[in-house]
């Protein structure tokens, strides 16, 4: 089972499951969201959500982090059936940041309408029921950081709008992991409830930057979601 957890300083979130949660996770991904010519006007989504894949896929190669999790077997199920077999699993896990994962779960419902319109998949359809339990669970983690009534109207705002994300400026999303991680903890438990909401309103700061990187696109011919812009994580971020 795939396990969100906040991370220590409220950085982000700590993605963690077995081998084939994960690969099971990152198909569906794969599968919902098509190729780079299915939905040219999510492009930019859909290339944010593939790079929380591509941090998924690392760690199942182990190069994050291992988590030893129970596994339910005790000394008498063992003993029972004769064997001598380790009682917890490796889970594989990668940290994400806040925005980052708060974006993804967004985004991800575009996409979810998008393949149930274009390819007539029905509600019980296996690759959506395990992104939605991808998205519940974000969700479940980012309940117990922000107050009730922020929750609550985040959710609400998530039923009020479709689609979210359409043509949407991704560069926005590192403009708000860079001035999120410039915060203290303190800081970050006060405000998350407000960069969930900025996600999903188009603020003065976002049409600046939407018309800016417009500007950009129309000079050298390029697409929105591949107009680069100044800026530069950390090389270490204290989660």
């Amino acid at each position: 089972m795939i396990s969100i957890q906040s991370t220590e300083q409220l950085t982000g979130v700590r993605v963690s499951g077995d081998y084939w949660d994960s690969d099971e996770l990152i198909n569906a991904i794969y599968k919902v969201t098509g190729d780079e010519n299915k939905y040219y006007d999510y492009q930019g989504p859909r290339l944010r959500i593939l790079s929380v894949c591509y941090k998924l896929r690392h760690a199942m190669l182990g190069e994050h982090h291992l988590d030893f999790v129970s596994n339910g077997l005790n000394k008498n199920v063992l003993t029972q059936h004769e064997l001598i077999f380790p009682n917890k699993n490796v889970y594989f896990a990668t940290e994400i940041l806040w925005p980052e994962i708060i974006f993804s779960a967004i985004a991800l419902n575009d996409f979810i309408d998008l393949h149930q319109q274009l390819n007539n998949a029905s509600m019980w359809n296996y690759e959506i029921a395990i992104l939605r339990k991808f998205q519940a669970a974000i969700a479940d983690c980012l309940e117990q950081e922000i107050d009730e009534e922020d929750y609550v109207m985040f959710v609400r705002m998530l039923h009020a709008k479709n689609p979210f994300t359409f043509r949407f400026a991704t560069q926005y999303v590192d403009v708000l992991n860079l001035e999120y991680i410039q915060l203290s903890k303190e800081e970050r438990k006060a405000h998350l409830a407000a960069f969930a909401v900025r996600l999903m309103v188009e603020d003065h700061e976002y049409l600046a930057l939407k018309s800016t990187l417009m500007e950009a696109a129309i000079t050298t011919k390029q697409a929105l979601h591949d107009i680069q812009i100044q800026l530069n994580y950390p090389e270490e971020i204290l989660w």
